[in-house]
């Protein structure tokens, strides 16, 4: 289980160092197969600050570009979650009934029982396809899936094709109000980052491995197999400590290397959760008080500057 604890590093340091990290391990706890959660979470941090720095140190893309690709992965990555369970069931042609989330109908294919509206395509299809291109640095394959989003957005009502883009009403939301297709700052920001991206040279672009849709596949079973009900105050805090915890790790990341790379993915996300929260505010499902959502949302940009500058100070004392 220890072996595990390494995926946290990248891999030239796992190459260079992992049998001994294992071995210091084994030393330190024999017998156990696990070491402490203090323990765990001192690797975890660790590997984190080792990714980071390694990201740093590759000079074959300026950090604005890194930081504005990250941004576009964020908000594709957040536009999809809404159309989870909607994907699952379109691929695998399973009919929810009365397990669907927030949809206007029970059926939405031909396939489904009961009063159906048919449409050809699920919503989610448009995030999801722009969250695999800048996984693999195709820009110019995101950008026109960024743009139909907003297409799709601007033009929900009596269209075939996506329908009413699936979702009516109240959908996966963690950080303040639902986000709709609707909601065009979303997917008008997420064109903006594909556009620049694409007109940056995209070769230059880092790419991700496949390996990094596995959660999404594991969200979408969540999701759609297992008919987990979003507006729950469990799942609401469920996605709640993932972004929180996605917050933290750009911290860790930029007071270890000093780089402003993340603070443009966090900035990101805040303008368009904020935006939401804004627009209507009454929106919130009340699992956490609306101050207390702001304020998450808002302080880690200054924390996330502090940081850096702090870091970069104490590079030029050394």
């Amino acid at each position: 289980m220890n072996r595990l604890l390494l995926a946290a590093y990248p891999e030239p340091h796992r190459s260079r160092q992992g049998e001994e990290v294992l071995a210091c391990l084994s030393e330190a706890y024999p017998g156990r197969s696990w070491p402490p959660p203090r323990e765990v979470a001192a690797l975890v941090r660790a590997g984190l600050q080792a990714r980071a720095r390694a990201v740093v140190d590759d000079t074959a893309r300026p950090w604005w570009l890194d930081g504005i690709h990250l941004a576009a992965l964020a908000l594709a990555a957040l536009a999809l979650v809404p159309y989870l369970q909607d994907v699952w069931h379109w691929a695998l042609h399973i009919d929810p009934g009365q397990h669907a989330i927030a949809f206007r109908f029970s059926g939405w294919y031909p396939w489904a029982e009961g009063p159906t509206r048919i449409r050809l395509l699920p919503y989610g299809l448009l995030p999801l396809g722009c969250l695999i291109a800048l996984l693999r640095g195709r820009a110019w394959i995101a950008l026109p899936a960024a743009a139909a989003m907003i297409w799709a957005g601007a033009t929900s009502h009596g269209r075939t094709l996506f329908g009413d883009e699936g979702k009516a009403g109240l959908g996966y939301y963690g950080l303040g109000a639902p986000i709709t297709a609707r909601d065009l700052v979303l997917s008008g920001a997420l064109c903006a980052a594909c556009a620049v991206l694409a007109l940056c040279r995209p070769g230059r672009l880092r790419r991700r491995s496949y390996r990094w849709l596995a959660p999404v596949v594991l969200a979408m079973f969540v999701a759609g197999g297992l008919h987990v009900i979003s507006v729950s105050p469990a799942f609401q805090r469920g996605l709640f400590v993932l972004e929180v915890a996605a917050l933290i790790a750009a911290w860790v990341a930029t007071a270890a290397t000093g780089d402003h790379r993340w603070l443009i993915p966090v900035a990101a996300f805040a303008v368009v959760r904020m935006q939401a929260i804004v627009v209507r505010p009454d929106a919130f499902m009340q699992s956490f008080p609306d101050l207390v959502v702001l304020i998450l949302l808002i302080a880690p940009l200054p924390a996330l500057a502090i940081a850096a500058q702090r870091r970069q100070g104490q590079a030029l004392a050394e």
